[in-house]
């Protein structure tokens, strides 16, 4: 674990406490999302679901876009998402359809705020607009062999990739993406954990700390 400078206790907020998770593809931050999500019995806030939709361009066009691009995604939708959730209001957030890189028409998911809403994505702590409305955030740290070992697992699993195409996007996009846009935003982080080490003891670390700013209400029942 690595603490800011600063790590004094701050007010209890009484809105809903925004936390912001990123970290590179792999590292582990979404199973530590939904993690936090299910102790805090918190409004989770995955941006992946926020890609532009593609449906302008052609199919063979839609597959070669960079998707690990900060431009990739509609930033300034989910801001504006966040900080309604941040002042208490329910939002409509697009539905996407990854298999066509679409957003499906007329679909709309509900969302309200709980407590706590937690925003996760490997971009997360990366839009400056975006910082302000965190009460805390997270960046999940893991050596790029992990991160690919991972991603191999999820993509042939999940999406019926070959390793051999994972890999070669790894290398061509993914990786090159993290290194000038992901791992640099670790620095805005209120705290990093390992997503190499035990789920339970970077949870641990985390209300820890998340206490000692004044930001939980009580102890998660374990």
């Amino acid at each position: 674990m690595e603490l800011p400078p600063d790590s004094s206790v701050r007010p209890t907020v009484f809105g809903p406490v925004v936390i912001g998770i990123a970290g590179c593809t792999g590292s582990g931050k979404t199973t530590l999302a939904r993690e936090l999500a299910r102790e805090l019995d918190a409004t989770i806030f995955p941006l992946d679901l926020y890609y532009r939709d593609l449906a302008h361009l052609s199919m063979a066009e839609r597959h070669h876009q960079n998707f690990d691009h900060p431009d990739s995604l509609e930033s300034e939708l989910f801001i504006e998402h966040v900080r309604s959730l941040k002042q208490g209001h329910t939002i409509q957030r697009p539905v996407y359809d990854f298999a066509q890189h679409t957003r499906v028409p007329e679909r709309f998911d509900t969302v309200a705020p709980a407590r706590y809403v937690v925003v996760e994505g490997i971009l997360g702590l990366h839009y400056s607009d975006l910082l302000p409305l965190y009460d805390f955030s997270i960046y999940v740290n893991a050596p790029a062999d992990v991160c690919l070992r991972r991603r191999i697992h999820r993509d042939a699993r999940e999406r019926g990739r070959t390793e051999e195409s994972v890999v070669a996007q790894f290398s061509a996009t993914v990786w090159p993406m993290h290194e000038l846009y992901t791992i640099p935003s670790q620095e805005r982080a209120s705290i990093i954990v390992q997503g190499t080490e035990a789920l339970d003891w970077s949870m641990e670390l985390i209300f820890k700390t998340m206490k000692s700013r004044g930001l939980l209400d009580s102890s998660p029942a374990k």
